[in-house]
């Protein structure tokens, strides 16, 4: 199970931290930038070349101390079909490296829709006598707002030989989500409604670990929520984005796990990939490693990983 294998190799680690690939031209050094252009001029291909070397850096750097990497689709998908290519060699390239994988892309649709996203993230694509997968995933983030219709077709693939696992947004980082998902209808707020409907999307699909396939992001932007979501929903596993660059903190994030450190693991992008721009002299492989050794330190004063 998918989620098992994230479990593992946190507990392996000791370290509930995922990477958040989410490259920008402003978080790319200028000397890496120029020399992509200088073989391949001011064009896409530069600038998705720069990515693919840039997050492949990262990942290098970083194997031997995090579990867990997110790649997000739409900073490659900015790029066309050269950011995508991009994006499919980096995704490979960490389960290579053996990281937990996960692709966010929010995309979900109504139901014919999100059967052929399920199955091209999950199910692979055949050509020929082969079964290729163009984008391979342990993981998916999904949005699970337009309802069962847009989560239902995903479900079968969390499930058999080479199980995934669906990460729903339930309570979103963003600032404002609060004008939608802090609403009360019904008598409910609306993430704990999705939440609701995220554990019941999990039904027979457990692992070892106990915490279900069908994870919930819950963002660090209330503190108060991720505390009463942890108490209602103990076996739903939690991504925990909004850490760093975002304003989240350790303090906060403690929030999202079990009493043995488990069922949780936290998203650090820009505060990780960028942190060669405040360390002045410093590489940005080296800038990443020292960033995620401060964040875990700051976890481990309020998280113990047993």
């Amino acid at each position: 199970m998918s989620i098992d294998l994230l479990q593992s190799k946190i507990r392996k680690l000791k370290c509930p931290i995922m990477v958040g690939l989410d490259p920008t031209p402003e978080l790319i050094p200028p000397e890496l930038l120029a020399e992509c252009r200088e073989q391949l001029g001011d064009s896409p291909e530069a600038l998705a070349e720069s990515y693919a070397r840039f997050c492949g850096g990262i990942l290098d750097a970083l194997r031997k101390i995090i579990p867990a990497v997110k790649v997000q689709a739409a900073c490659f998908d900015a790029l066309g079909w050269q950011g995508v290519k991009a994006m499919q060699e980096i995704l490979a390239y960490a389960k290579k490296l053996g990281y937990y994988v996960l692709l966010e892309t929010m995309r979900t649709d109504v139901g014919h829709i999100a059967a052929i996203t399920a199955k091209s993230v999950f199910g692979g694509v055949k050509c020929g006598g082969e079964r290729l997968f163009p984008y391979p995933c342990d993981g998916l983030v999904v949005n699970g707002y337009l309802g069962s219709d847009g989560i239902r077709p995903y479900l079968p693939y969390l499930k058999g030989e080479d199980p995934k696992n669906l990460f729903v947004v339930v309570k979103s980082s963003n600032k404002s989500s609060a004008e939608v998902q802090d609403l009360v209808s019904g008598g409910r707020v609306i993430h704990t409604a999705m939440a609701d409907l995220t554990l019941r999307w999990s039904t027979d699909l457990f692992g070892k670990c106990g915490y279900g396939e069908v994870g919930a992001v819950v963002g660090l932007s209330s503190a108060d929520a991720i505390q009463a979501l942890r108490k209602r929903y103990d076996t739903l596993f939690f991504l925990v984005p909004g850490y760093g660059a975002q304003g989240g903190v350790a303090k906060h994030a403690a929030y999202a796990f079990d009493r043995l450190g488990h069922g949780a693991v936290v998203c650090a992008s820009r505060s990780i990939i960028g942190a060669w721009r405040e360390l002045a002299g410093t590489d940005y492989p080296e800038a990443a490693v020292a960033a995620v050794e401060k964040m875990k330190k700051q976890l481990e004063a309020y998280v113990t990983v047993l």
